[in-house]
């Protein structure tokens, strides 16, 4: 029955916000500045994102795991871009971790966490 899942952010600037993610390889999908909406999509990915002038990026608790068929691929990829390793925004590269998954992080300008990652398969 369910289709997809579209997580919503903050966005304290949108024309900031498309910017950084168009360098991720996301488009525009849709705006509508009269109700402070944006969404960006990448294949079968929607973000949406509602403005928020006041937004604080060291508060931000929001965040989204996105399931995709190879981290290490969209890491490679993203490495080029030299985003800060440290600080707001920042690209942490993927790594194999306990739980079973491989993952890379992507913290945006407003502190918006995207995991992306992809189950390890099981050696025995």
């Amino acid at each position: 029955m369910f289709q997809s899942a579209c997580p919503i952010f903050p966005s304290s600037d949108f024309e900031r916000t498309k910017g950084f993610y168009s360098r991720l390889g996301f488009e525009v999908g849709s705006e509508y500045p009269e109700h402070g909406y944006l969404i960006l999509y990448q294949d079968k990915i929607e973000l949406h994102f509602f403005r928020f002038a006041e937004h604080v990026a060291t508060t931000s608790d929001h965040g989204a795991f996105l399931r995709v068929e190879d981290a290490n691929v969209i890491s490679k990829s993203y490495e080029v871009l030299n985003l800060p390793k440290e600080g707001i925004p920042r690209f942490i590269a993927a790594e194999d971790k306990e739980w079973g998954v491989c993952e890379l992080n992507i913290i945006d300008p407003d502190g918006n966490l995207l995991r992306f990652g992809h189950i390890l398969e099981a050696t025995n």
